[in-house]
């Protein structure tokens, strides 16, 4: 409030000068504080997480809360229907009695409780779930012949195969819980493919029978927590034209030394949408993270192959594997994947691009970031010509590249851009920003990407441009 006595003495028009210089900069005062204000204010409120492609990050990443126990129905511990505590002794159909009657009477979860039970493939129902408890060990036969083969899915193709030890086909909300061990067992299996590759260098993946560990197919609203999935005779974890899977705090792991565990992924995401890999620890004789989707030369045409979208890795340790995350060797199209705060500790390659001459694809919208440690190879783009076939087609395919991002990098390795492609490969819009990086072989051809930017790249203490 003004006094206006206070100007009595002055001459109207004088006052009226004052009072208007008055409000003025009151005005001015209060635009300023309001401008201060909202600036403080947008300084303060978070950027809105984006995929690479700029489409928001929904709320469902952010949420990693556990599955508890008692969220999953009724227990049924198997001791309680006569299954036993044998190592020895194989009980499939035991089990599966188990599950047949959590879901005959409305669901619930079938509890491994400590103790090793042994068996072959088994069959998760719908409202069904799966608990192996702390010192629990659910271990897979060795006996092919305990793994029927089904309509399923493996390498990009969809044909008869042999079951998984665990399975889950249609069943929306599966859960595999507790802090025990799912293990496949795998020695046998690996002694005879490497048998095999003796007689026959150029065999093929699936010439010697061996089951995958976890296969889960057509499931939404999916979670894996907390348990070790070791030892598997092939693939460890599948997961097929799901979406919505969340992978927290796994424990991953097959043997590459004294006997090499042969092409057993941990985790291969097959035309997939939405899918969180957290806090997993993964060390396998193969690919950690595989994206998978299809192959041949019409793949893009055929109906139960896809796409993997939305795909995010982050807080997970990698030991050996041959790739920390790898887009195929049968993939049509990957996009929006980003892998982040990450330690790479003996992985062959960090990010790897199979390009396949013989199969349409791309790969877009990719980033890897915060990573630290040590692998042979940063990135990895090069043709992947196993098993070509073009069955028939005249000409080859095209593979395209786009908008991959790599930034805050901080990493011991031999080649840190192991880059090399054929004229059927097209890449674009590379970015390299903030590198650290410490390489016997420091060379980068940056001809062979359309748009390539370099921001802050320190290659042996070295600004590269």
């Amino acid at each position: 409030m003004v006094s206006s006595q206070k100007y009595s003495n002055l001459p109207a028009y004088s006052f009226a000068i004052y009072f208007n210089y008055f409000l003025t900069m009151k005005q001015i005062l209060l635009a300023l504080y309001l401008l201060l204000g909202a600036t403080s204010l947008s300084a303060q409120k978070p950027t809105k997480a984006t995929f690479p492609d700029g489409s928001p990050i929904g709320t469902w990443f952010t949420n990693n809360k556990k599955v508890q126990l008692s969220q999953l129905g009724k227990a049924y511990i198997l001791t309680d229907f006569g299954v036993k505590q044998d190592s020895t002794l194989l009980q499939t159909e035991a089990i599966q009695q188990v599950i047949d009657k959590a879901a005959a009477q409305g669901g619930g979860v079938i509890v491994v409780p400590k103790g090793t039970f042994l068996s072959g493939a088994l069959f998760f129902k719908p409202k069904t779930h799966l608990y192996v408890a702390e010192g629990a060990k659910l271990k897979g036969s060795d006996n092919i012949a305990d793994y029927p083969k089904l309509p399923s899915r493996m390498e990009g193709q969809s044909l008869d195969y042999f079951t998984a030890l665990v399975n889950a086909y249609q069943v929306d909300g599966f859960t595999i819980a507790g802090k025990g061990t799912i293990d496949g067992n795998g020695l046998r299996y690996w002694e005879a493919f490497w048998q095999r590759r003796k007689e026959n260098p150029n065999c093929t993946n699936l010439e010697v029978s061996r089951p995958r560990l976890v296969f889960i197919w057509k499931s939404n609203n999916v979670q894996v927590q907390d348990v070790k999935l070791h030892n598997s005779g092939f693939w460890t974890s599948h997961y097929y034209q799901c979406n919505n899977v969340k992978i927290l705090d796994a424990h991953i792991y097959s043997p590459y030394q004294p006997v090499k565990a042969p092409s057993t992924d941990a985790i291969d995401i097959d035309a997939c949408n939405n899918v969180l890999v957290k806090g997993c620890y993964m060390s396998v004789n193969d690919d950690a993270i595989a994206l998978k989707g299809g192959k041949g030369p019409w793949a893009d045409k055929v109906p139960s192959n896809g796409a993997n979208t939305n795909i995010i890795i982050e807080d997970c340790e990698f030991g050996f594997c041959h790739s920390a995350l790898t887009c195929g060797s049968e993939a049509i199209h990957n996009r929006n994947i980003i892998m982040r705060n990450c330690h790479v500790s003996e992985a062959s390659r960090v990010l790897w691009l199979k390009m396949r001459p013989d199969t349409p694809q791309l790969y877009e919208h990719i980033l890897v970031e915060n990573i630290k440690g040590q692998a042979r190879s940063l990135l990895y783009v090069k043709p992947w010509k196993q098993f070509f076939d073009l069955q028939g087609r005249k000409d080859v395919p095209l593979s395209y590249c786009d908008h991959i991002s790599l930034k805050n990098i901080e990493l011991t390795c031999d080649i840190f851009y192991d880059v090399a492609i054929s004229e059927y490969d097209k890449l674009s819009n590379f970015t390299f920003e903030n590198f650290k990086v410490n390489s016997k072989n420091p060379a980068i051809d940056k001809s062979v990407v359309q748009g390539f930017t370099l921001k802050n790249i320190k290659v042996n203490d070295k600004i590269i441009e």
